[in-house]
């Protein structure tokens, strides 16, 4: 069993910057892939970035690339995502999910993650 847990999140103007934590336990975090989804009003859950086991690889949706940085400290069993130059459509539920697939082919949706924090809101104001 693979527990995860996400910061609180808030509510942030836009051009604000915010980080979320996700902090893992039950398992050797170090095995696993985690990544960050989000989920707004209405939407399906998608991808917004990803990081490899050792944290030497990352992903980023197109969507957030150049704005959000996905970090790990896996002496803290913790990984991070920066959010910068926030959006009024960043506005979500935001995710953090633990996986063991990496590699050209894996598509980072979340049947790819089979662990899931219980999410955290972000809002991000006009």
């Amino acid at each position: 069993q693979v527990l995860l847990v996400e910061s609180r999140g808030g509510l942030v103007q836009a051009g604000g910057s915010l980080r979320l934590s996700c902090a893992i336990s039950g398992r050797p975090f170090s095995s696993y892939v985690i990544g960050w989804f989000r989920q707004a009003p209405g939407k399906e859950r998608e991808f917004v970035a990803t990081i490899s086991w050792s944290g030497s690889y990352t992903k980023y949706a197109n969507s957030v690339n150049g704005r959000f940085t996905i970090s790990r400290d896996n002496d803290k069993n913790t990984v991070y995502l920066q959010m910068n130059n926030l959006k009024p459509e960043d506005t979500a539920v935001y995710f953090c999910a633990a996986g063991r697939r990496w590699g050209p082919a894996v598509q980072h949706t979340a049947n790819d993650y089979d662990y899931w924090g219980q999410g955290t809101q972000v809002t991000v104001s006009s």
